[in-house]
């Protein structure tokens, strides 16, 4: 085979791979529109969107400096998921306050133990940041102490907001603990657990003066990869195929049985919210991205609070390359979106802060 006709199968093999890319990339985007308990790969596909997009774009602008038109192939399936693109960068001017109205503002934060650290420095600076930016409503997942910084320690830094909602001491065994903290009564308390599962949620009703609010904080089924990506990748890492064709598939069914749990979850969830005589916020460390069903499902009967009153590019896991958004604050039509940011905070977590200011109409 001549240099000529190595040359044309490299250029054809390039073309191919640039279709199959965008395909790929194309069908992810609707990903979200199927349910994981209907679908092994759909899922699979939300999860790999943020890296699909890169890939995309890598590629358009190679065939673009090329000065090829195959550039727009994979630039039609990055817009394929435009509904993904703007979950996550959104562009809206300040809105302006006015004294009459009566506004509300929330936090929801994976605080993960507060580092497990002893001195309760970044529980401290977290409640110094919060009243700071005057969070009415704080929402903290994996709210956890130990034997240093105990729960009563934690009550103590967090004093700001005197109505507090933590878990039973008979339940902390069984789960991971969530919790919130008010300036305002909290009313109607609810824990809810979910079978086979450490994650949980919790309902309230927010007590505003003349106005109540329902509240939902939730902690939704982890991906547990962080807990087995070491495993996995050491036994990819091995010689031996069948350690790794047996990591693969350890990996894609636990995946597979998460997103599972996840999706009962959201549906549960969904109904103290759908079933609410009062205005509703969602809100919490939902464990699933943009491209995933039970943002979907979250985003069909209530509004995302960054497509709302969100600027910029919106991220809330710090690692990942800064490319996952997975916690969120959703509100009903009766609320309506002021401010909505995730600040870069390194205060004892993985995750950043999300904090939205609504005001109730």
């Amino acid at each position: 085979m001549g240099k000529a006709a190595i040359k044309g199968l490299f250029y054809s093999c390039l073309i191919a791979a640039t279709f199959i890319l965008a395909a790929i990339t194309a069908i992810a985007g609707f990903s979200g529109n199927v349910s994981p308990t209907d679908s092994v790969i759909m899922p699979l596909l939300g999860l790999a969107v943020p890296v699909l997009l890169v890939c995309n774009l890598i590629a358009s602008l190679c065939w673009g400096m090329a000065r090829k038109w195959w550039a727009l192939i994979p630039l039609a399936a990055f817009f394929c998921n435009w509904n993904y693109l703007t979950s996550v960068i959104q562009f809206h001017s300040p809105k302006e306050k006015t004294p009459s109205d009566r506004y509300l503002k929330i936090a929801t934060y994976n605080v993960h133990n507060f580092g497990d650290e002893i001195t309760g420095y970044s529980c401290k600076e977290m409640a110094r940041y919060m009243q700071q930016e005057h969070v009415d409503i704080l929402c903290l997942q994996e709210f956890g102490d130990n034997r240093y910084f105990t729960a009563d320690s934690i009550r103590k830094a967090l004093s700001h907001w005197p109505h507090v909602l933590t878990l039973q001491e008979d339940s902390l065994r069984k789960v991971l603990p969530i919790a919130v903290f008010s300036r305002y009564p909290l009313i109607h308390e609810r824990f809810i657990t979910y079978p086979q599962s450490a994650n949980c949620s919790m309902l309230c009703d927010i007590v505003a003066g003349t106005d109540t609010v329902r509240l939902l904080n939730s902690h939704l089924q982890t991906t547990s990869v962080s807990q087995k990506r070491g495993k996995w990748q050491r036994e990819m890492a091995s010689d031996d195929a069948r350690r790794e064709i047996r990591a693969a598939k350890d990996a894609a069914e636990t995946l597979h049985g998460n997103f599972v749990k996840r999706t009962l979850q959201t549906y549960t969830v969904g109904y103290f919210a759908k079933n609410s005589p009062y205005p509703v916020i969602v809100c919490g460390d939902f464990n699933s991205l943009p491209s995933s069903y039970t943002y979907q499902y979250f985003s069909g009967f209530l509004k995302d609070g960054f497509r709302t009153a969100g600027n910029g590019y919106m991220y809330t896991y710090r690692y990942g390359k800064k490319m996952l958004r997975i916690d969120y604050i959703f509100h009903s039509n009766e609320l309506e979106g002021m401010s909505y940011y995730s600040p870069t905070q390194e205060f004892c977590s993985d995750h950043n802060p999300v904090i939205m200011e609504m005001k109730i109409r």
